[in-house]
């Protein structure tokens, strides 16, 4: 949960997601479509696909426990390398390198590597300054400080902007200080061009319920559901055409904009009254919903503020 999302927003969450899911069976045997309930809100949703398979994929496994080498947990869907470390060094004390994004920036200032860390030449090397420095230590609960400590290094002191360089451990190796490029290391993102893609929705009202649809996974919002997409004809006409409604009004809300990695999503919704619905609107992958209750399906955020509204 705190790869994508701030701590404040997670505490609830994973309160509540461990409630329901106490141990790796509780998860492995919940539905997807649960599972993607108690996440909606977070983002980033293939991060719950991948955490409902790697439960499957151990329970299924020969004695259905957890792994515990990095390189057996990296085989886990969506568990990349620093994580695999990560959770080798902490749970089982193995002797693994971890780089996560306060860890790269505490190498790439202490050893004035230049380049964005996400850029795949930068990282390689950042990966091998980071197995370099592993300490020769076999106690467990020493490997677990290690770790612990590069992490709170990077996340309390060698943070982003403001560096604490006077409470650094090692501030007088450090290149970035000697050469007064704090600010400058480790290299921003390089600017792309953010895109705009516009979408236009329908939201249906018809004796107090509402219909949604079932993104396909993979995908944006795979798994979750949405308001009907059209293409922005006539609304009336294509209620009638797709789901059999007969309207007697429709207006549109204001535009609703919501922000992905690598695009901006805006969002023209329309409201629409139906009067009279056909048995077509009812099929795989779309349903209707009780207004008072379709917020705490596995809904995005836009999804939940239309519903707030209506």
């Amino acid at each position: 949960m705190l790869q994508q999302t701030q701590v404040g927003a997670v505490i609830g969450y994973f309160q509540r997601f461990l409630d329901r899911f106490p141990d790796i069976g509780a998860l492995a045997r919940a539905s997807e479509d649960e599972v993607l309930q108690l996440w909606s809100g977070l983002g980033y949703y293939a991060r719950a696909r991948n955490l409902h398979k790697a439960a499957r994929a151990i329970v299924d496994s020969p004695g259905g426990r957890f792994p515990s080498t990095a390189a057996q947990i990296e085989l886990l869907p969506g568990v990349g390398r620093s994580t695999a470390a990560a959770i080798a060094a902490f749970c089982f004390g193995e002797r693994a390198a971890i780089l996560d994004g306060n860890v790269k920036r505490v190498l790439a200032r202490r050893f004035g590597v230049e380049g964005f860390p996400g850029a795949s030449k930068v990282e390689a090397e950042l990966w091998v300054l980071a197995e370099r420095l592993l300490p020769n230590i076999a106690a467990p609960e020493e490997m677990e400080a290690y770790t612990q400590g590069l992490m709170d290094l990077g996340a309390t002191v060698c943070t982003r902007s403001a560096p604490g360089c006077a409470l650094c451990p090692v501030a007088t190796e450090c290149v970035a200080r000697a050469t007064g490029r704090t600010a400058e290391l480790p290299a921003p993102r390089p600017k792309k061009a953010y895109p705009t893609r516009e979408a236009a929705w329908l939201l249906l009202r018809y004796r107090g319920l509402t219909v949604m649809e079932k993104r396909p996974a993979p995908g944006i919002w795979g798994g979750l559901w949405v308001f009907p997409e059209f293409g922005g004809e006539d609304p009336i006409r294509h209620c009638l055409a797709e789901f059999g409604c007969e309207l007697s009004s429709h207006r549109e809300l204001p535009l609703l904009r919501h922000g992905f990695t690598h695009f901006r999503l805006e969002i023209r919704p329309i409201v629409c009254e139906v009067v009279k619905r056909e048995r077509r609107a009812e099929s795989p992958g779309r349903a209707w919903f009780p207004l008072k209750e379709a917020a705490s399906e596995a809904v995005p955020v836009p999804v939940r503020k239309l519903l707030a509204m209506l």
